[in-house]
C-alpha cells in the first residue's frame, strides 16, 4: 500500500473501503496528465452537502433541501455537516472524511459546500487526490472553497466548479447557468446581467484564450508557495473578494506579481469586490489599483464579471479552456465542462 492510500485509510478510519477503492484505481488507465471531466447532473440525482469550512445551522440544511428539490435533485447530508470545532465545522480529519465519503459514495453525483468561511486550506494535505480522481464528480462552491477547487484541479486533474454554495441565493440567473452548464453540458458565452450590478469596466481591451484558473483572491494569496496551485502559464486568472480594503487588494495583487503569477497569465478577470471600501485617506480607488497592476501586462482584462459574493452568479468551470473578450466582458466556453453520456459537447449560446 503506498503512502497516499495508507494516509487516506487512516484519515477515513474505515478500512473496509479499501476493497472498494482498489479495483477502481486499477481500472483507471487514463494518463495522470489528462484533465478529466465529471459526469453531468440529471433530474433525480443526489447532491452531497458538506461543510468543509465555516459552521452552519439546521435551518441552512432545511433551506437547501427546499432549494434543490425545486431543481429536481435529492440531497445527502455529510456525517459531520453540523459539527463544531471552534469556528470550524468540525475537526480537519472529520471534514476531510466527509469529502472522501462523498466522492466514494455511488449514490452521490455531485458535491456542494454549504458555505465558505475559513478552513479549507487546512484540509489540503489530508486529501487523497488519487482517490478523488478515481471517482470524478462535480464539486462546486466559492469563497473559501477556492482552496478545494484549485487543489483538486491541480492534483486530481479534475475540472471543478466555482459557483453557488447551498446557502447562496438561487435566483433565476444563478440557476440558469447552473442547469445549462452542469445538467445540459452546453457551451455558453457568459454575459453579465442587465442590472446595475452587471456593469463592467474595461482595464485592457482585447481577446485571449486559456484555461480559467482562479477564485477568491484572499484564498489564492494564502495558497502561494504551496504545492496545491495549478499552472498559470498562458491561462486566464479570475478573482473576486468581499470586505477587503483597497490597500489589501493592492497587497494581494502585489504578492501575485512578486510570485511571478501575473507575468504568466494570458488574461485577467476581476469579478465582484463586494463591500470593498476605502478606509483611509488619501487612497487609491480599486480601479486605479487594477490599472496599476494589470495594464502593464498588456493582456485583455476587465472588472465586474458576475463572479463572487453577489446574487447573480456564473457557474465557472475551473481548468476549462475558454476565450474571453475584455471589450464586452464575456467568457466563451470552448468545450463542455461535463460528460453528457457518449457526447462530450452540446452546443449552446447565451
Amino acid at each position: 500500500m503506498n503512502i497516499n492510500r495508507r494516509q487516506f485509510i487512516t484519515t477515513l478510519g474505515v478500512s473496509s473501503l479499501l476493497t472498494q477503492i482498489a479495483p477502481t484505481i486499477a481500472q483507471n488507465t487514463i494518463s495522470p496528465l489528462t484533465i478529466i471531466k465529471p459526469p453531468r447532473l440529471k433530474i433525480g440525482d443526489t447532491i452531497g452537502l458538506i461543510s468543509p469550512a465555516g459552521i452552519i445551522e439546521n435551518q441552512d440544511i432545511e433551506n437547501a433541501k427546499e432549494t434543490f428539490q425545486k431543481l429536481g435533485l435529492n440531497i445527502k447530508i455529510g456525517t459531520h455537516i453540523l459539527d463544531r470545532h471552534g469556528y470550524l465545522a468540525g475537526t480537519d480529519i472529520n471534514r476531510t472524511k466527509d469529502i472522501h465519503l462523498m466522492f466514494t459514495d455511488p449514490s452521490v453525483k455531485a458535491i456542494m459546500a454549504m458555505r465558505g468561511g475559513w478552513g479549507c486550506n487546512r484540509l489540503l494535505p489530508l486529501l487523497n487526490y488519487s482517490l478523488i480522481r478515481s471517482y470524478p464528480k462535480i464539486i462546486i462552491g466559492y469563497s473559501d472553497i477556492t482552496s478545494l477547487l484549485l487543489a483538486i484541479n491541480a492534483r486530481s486533474r479534475l475540472i471543478t466548479f466555482h459557483g453557488g454554495v447551498a446557502t447562496s441565493t438561487w435566483n433565476k440567473f444563478t440557476v440558469d447557468y447552473f442547469q445549462r452548464i452542469l445538467f445540459d453540458g452546453e457551451l455558453l458565452t457568459m454575459e453579465n446581467s442587465s442590472t446595475p450590478e452587471g456593469n463592467i469596466e474595461k482595464i485592457t481591451p482585447g481577446q485571449a484564450q486559456g484555461k480559467l484558473i482562479g477564485g477568491n483572491l484572499s484564498v489564492i494569496a494564502a495558497m502561494i508557495g504551496s504545492a496545491y496551485l495549478p499552472s498559470w502559464h498562458n491561462n486566464i486568472l479570475f478573482v473576486e473578494d468581499i470586505g477587503e480594503d483597497v490597500y489589501r487588494i493592492d497587497r494581494m495583487l502585489t504578492q501575485l506579481k512578486n510570485a511571478g503569477i501575473l507575468n504568466q497569465i494570458s488574461g485577467f478577470i476581476f469579478g465582484q469586490c463586494t463591500n470593498c471600501q476605502v478606509s483611509e485617506q488619501p487612497s487609491f480607488t480599486l480601479k486605479q489599483i487594477l490599472q496599476q497592476h494589470i495594464q502593464p501586462l498588456n493582456i485583455p482584462a476587465w472588472y465586474g464579471s458576475m463572479i463572487g459574493h453577489v446574487k447573480d452568479k456564473f457557474t465557472i468551470p475551473v481548468g476549462l479552456k475558454v476565450e474571453i473578450d475584455a471589450d464586452y466582458g464575456t467568457i466563451k466556453m470552448l468545450e463542455a465542462s461535463v460528460m453528457v453520456g457518449d457526447r462530450e459537447q452540446v452546443t449552446g449560446n447565451r
